[in-house]
């Protein structure tokens, strides 16, 4: 049975929309000088037709892209590449011993070469190996690209976080998946272009994470705590149970009323009318989000193939997002950082891998059936890896057991799928122990290059002016890693 939002849902119009629509757009020329101007009004599109034009409107890349959305996979805290990716066999020779090489200098101090607890087996056609904690990620490997060269410039979470989600480690800049949404706007006005889900609360440096930073504020991600399965709590005050659809739109409009009242007093007022946007964008969202957000509405057959539990539940979600429009979602395992394991690495890693991987296997094998992996680029790992060596007790930092180990950014791995990636390679390398990227480095600026270049943007002409000059994602830096393009 079909249902039809009623005639009601159908005429409402914001008083924008209204002045916008009639008159062959005149209305929005006028609007337009009220606001400052039409690059005002519209965000980042002119308005070249008679039509309402939102600051989320999808709008074109600048040549053919590959990609027309994305999904990221945060394990953050820092997966240890060597027990997940990056086999090295060396370290075993050298178990308990000194490296014949000079430590290098990390957060904390380290001993020994530490062998991965678990075993590798090589998959797929491309015979890549991969731990035996991500058997259903080493399942779909000839459709991954694994970059085993990344590097950072930090072994620090705080800083390494915002390198990796805005392309900057201090200052306040615009985070990827807001630039992302910034050039190519989103295909579904009702839900929000860019979507955070991070179950429990925020990972370290919180909502930073998916700033807008100087962009519009209608750019920035919206935070869903995915703890939660009821759809009230998942997404707060989604439903009003004290007023009917008609009352909301008259209440709505007032408001609308009143902010443009005050927005016109205070001219050019980005946050406020990222205030106003957010309204609107709250009064659509009550249809589409409740059902983008009910995976109930999945057949069993999926759910059982996607498994238990709160990465399942958000990796299924993120799939039933980007089928709606979604131009960017990210997927955090969990409130601050999980994956830092300093101590009992072997038990720690296994578990959460094992939260994860069923699920990830699951995504690439349900796009790629949907037809949706060929535009939908999917992309996993943290913020940087861990040692190959222990890391030696440090009062206040860890329990002292000697098992586990620090953090590491001179090299770790990273893999990319889908969205015109060509996949069933490893590209890159790190020496044999997995100390450091030595051959083939990929910077996180040349990954966000690649990425960017991926969804059609070249990463140097794809800027916002402020402040006198034009930004961009990746500040001078960057290069586009070409060998990872199909």
């Amino acid at each position: 049975m079909q249902h039809h939002k009623p005639a009601l849902d159908d005429a409402f119009l914001t008083r924008r929309e209204f002045l916008c629509r009639c008159g062959m757009g005149m209305g929005a020329l006028s609007l337009a000088t009220f606001f400052g101007g039409v690059e005002t009004l519209t965000g980042t599109a002119r308005a070249e037709t008679g039509g309402y034009v939102s600051p989320l409107t999808p709008r074109p890349p600048q040549f053919g892209a590959r990609a027309r959305r994305v999904i990221h996979i945060f394990a953050n805290g820092g997966p240890s590449h060597v027990d997940t990716f990056d086999p090295k066999p060396a370290l075993e020779k050298y178990a308990g011993k000194l490296l014949p090489m000079e430590n290098l200098k990390t957060e904390r101090k380290t001993g020994a070469a530490f062998p991965s607890p678990y075993k590798f087996r090589k998959h797929g056609q491309s015979g890549i190996e991969v731990s035996e904690i991500f058997p259903q990620v080493g399942q779909c490997i000839d459709d991954i690209a694994v970059i085993r060269s990344m590097h950072a410039d930090v072994p620090n979470h705080e800083p390494s976080l915002l390198l990796m989600n805005c392309g900057e480690a201090r200052l306040i800049r615009p985070s990827m998946g807001s630039w992302i949404n910034y050039g190519l706007g989103t295909e579904n006005q009702d839900l929000p272009g860019f979507i955070v889900m991070c179950p429990g609360g925020y990972p370290i440096q919180e909502s930073q994470n998916w700033q807008s930073g100087f962009l519009p504020g209608i750019f920035q991600g919206t935070y869903i705590d995915t703890q939660h399965t009821r759809i009230e709590k998942l997404i707060e005050h989604i439903q009003n149970n004290y007023t009917s659809r008609l009352e909301q739109k008259d209440q709505l409009e007032l408001l609308q009323e009143l902010n443009e009242r005050h927005l016109k007093k205070r001219q050019q007022d980005a946050q406020l009318e990222a205030r106003i946007q957010s309204f609107e964008l709250a009064y659509r969202m009550q249809i589409d989000a409740t059902d983008a957000f009910d995976i109930s509405r999945e057949p069993e057959t999926i759910r059982k193939m996607y498994g238990e539990g709160t990465q399942a539940r958000q990796l299924l979600i993120a799939r039933r997002l980007i089928e709606r429009g979604v131009r960017f979602v990210q997927v955090w395992h969990g409130a601050g950082q999980p994956w830092d394991n300093h101590d009992d690495i072997e038990v720690n890693h296994r578990r959460l891998a094992k939260e994860s991987d069923q699920a990830i296997g699951a995504l690439l094998r349900d796009l790629k059936q949907r037809g949706l992996l060929e535009e939908t680029l999917v992309v996993w790992g943290g913020e940087f890896g861990r040692t190959p060596t222990v890391e030696l007790p440090t009062p206040g930092s860890n329990a002292g057991k000697i098992n586990g180990r620090d953090h590491n950014h001179y090299g770790f791995t990273m893999w990319m799928a889908g969205g015109g990636v060509r996949g069933g390679q490893v590209h890159g390398a790190t020496d044999e122990f997995g100390f450091q990227a030595v051959e083939n480095k990929v910077h996180v600026h040349d990954l966000h290059a690649t990425i960017l270049w991926l969804l059609g943007f070249d990463h140097e002409k794809l800027t916002f002016r402020h402040a006198g000059r034009d930004f961009r994602l990746t500040d001078v830096h960057g290069h586009v890693v070409r060998e990872l393009i199909a």
